[in-house]
């Protein structure tokens, strides 16, 4: 299984890691590596417990790609 996870810089320290697709699924870590280790330790667990009460498992789709493009003063 493939999902999307953003990570970003924490309001504080640290990172913040999440994947959209798992409502909820969210981990931290001191650094961006270690924010993504944790997150997919936490996707990991989730998905496993998904699995085990015989829940569905969402998949990720629907994902595109927005280019932008911004016309200066």
């Amino acid at each position: 299984m493939k999902y999307t996870v953003i990570i970003e810089k924490g309001s504080e320290s640290g990172y913040v890691a999440y994947a959209p697709a798992l409502k909820g699924c969210v981990s931290q870590g001191a650094t961006r590596e270690q924010a993504l280790f944790n997150v997919r330790e936490a996707m990991e667990a989730y998905v496993s417990a998904l699995i085990e009460d015989g829940l569905p498992v969402p998949t990720e789709i629907g994902k595109d790609t927005v280019e932008l493009e911004i016309a200066g003063k």
